[in-house]
């Protein structure tokens, strides 16, 4: 639950793609914000988000972000956009909230940042499912020292591809997207999370077709040239001694391994797929044949996706650090771009932000 505030902040959704529904969806129950407008380079689109919707406009993207009818910029652009859109915003004097990565490029990203501090404006940064009640209750866990100190762990991603279904999926082969950066965040999140920062990485990257075939809609049977690593397979060392693997990708059409499992000195935690708020945890103490499923702790189960933005809100006007913050959406963009650096230049890459852990919801 986020606390509430005496006057909401008012939200101006720039991108109305497939993502901007459930945000739009969400944002009835929100306790910070209220969507007040909506903008996309599809006019039409634009106008029929805000009808479906009710409560907010169609705007021109010069007046919602320019104009003085909103507080902050929910930012559902493409990637490749994600820096520009932040900018202008900052600029005009907005809050940001991006959909995930931060930006594409790292120079781009703290550029953002810094512009934010100068501004005295927030930036918050997608995924925000680390916030729900699978993870909490995972952070719990290892605070309590149940699994004891945590060494290893093993992450896998693993799919066919998203042509086979998006209606759209060309960015999903361009730089800034592949598997990596398009469900890394996810991953890597839910474990700065639990595990802290991360101290130095390696991987081996490479893309297994040079081409794929839409599957679905109107661009049914249309080729995408491959323009970005589709397989990644990397190890990360945590500032505190974890040393945790991480393997994201578009090339495994079948796959039965668990998404996250962390093995401490005690025992180990089995977690679901932290694309989710909620989800089986459970837990294997040392010694034990059987895993027990743990109580979920109170929180978010259900898709609960604008959670960081109210939280970022209500972090706006309380004067403090946003959970889901551009700080730690920078610092897991180093982490990717470290993996791939790693690739290229054959060696380990040392990562140079850092970051807290965001405090429990």
């Amino acid at each position: 639950m986020i606390e509430g505030t005496k006057s909401k902040l008012r939200v101006g959704v720039v991108g109305c793609g497939n993502i901007s529904g459930i945000y739009l969806q969400n944002s009835k129950n929100a306790c910070c914000f209220e969507v007040v407008g909506v903008s996309d380079a599809d006019t039409v689109r634009a106008a029929a988000k805000a009808s479906e919707h009710g409560t907010a406009r169609a705007m021109s993207l010069d007046e919602l972000i320019e104009g003085g009818a909103t507080d902050v910029v929910l930012n559902l652009t493409p990637p490749a956009a994600h820096a520009e859109i932040a900018v202008r915003a900052l600029r005009a004097g907005k809050h940001v909230y991006n959909e995930k990565p931060l930006a594409i490029g790292l120079d781009d990203a703290r550029a953002m940042l810094d512009l934010a501090k100068r501004k005295g404006r927030l930036v918050g940064c997608a995924p925000d499912t680390f916030l729900g009640a699978a993870w909490a209750t995972a952070r719990r866990t290892i605070d309590d020292g149940e699994i004891g100190r945590v060494v290893a762990g093993s992450c896998v991603m693993l799919s066919g591809g998203p042509e086979a279904w998006h209606p759209d999926p060309e960015f999903f082969f361009a730089p800034g997207a592949g598997p990596l950066f398009d469900m890394g965040p996810y991953y890597l999140t839910a474990l700065v999370h639990l595990l802290g920062p991360v101290a130095r990485v390696t991987a081996i990257a490479r893309a297994t077709h040079a081409t794929r075939t839409i599957g679905s809609g109107a661009k049914k049977g249309t080729q995408i040239g491959v323009k970005t690593p589709t397989h990644i397979a990397g190890v990360m060392e945590f500032a505190g001694g974890a040393v945790v693997t991480l393997t994201t990708s578009f090339d495994v059409p079948a796959c039965r391994l668990p998404p996250i499992q962390l093995h401490g000195t005690a025992g180990a935690l089995h977690l679901p797929d932290p694309n989710y708020f909620g989800g089986e945890v459970s837990m294997q103490r040392a010694g034990a044949k059987e895993c027990e499923v743990l109580a979920l702790v109170r929180g978010a189960e259900h898709n609960a996706r604008g959670l960081g933005l109210d939280d970022l809100c209500a972090a706006a006007v309380g004067d403090r650090t946003a959970r889901a913050s551009g700080s730690l959406a920078l610092h897991v963009l180093e982490v990717m771009h470290g993996m791939l650096r790693s690739q290229d230049e054959r060696r380990h890459v040392e990562i140079e932000s850092r970051v807290e852990r965001p405090l429990p919801l």
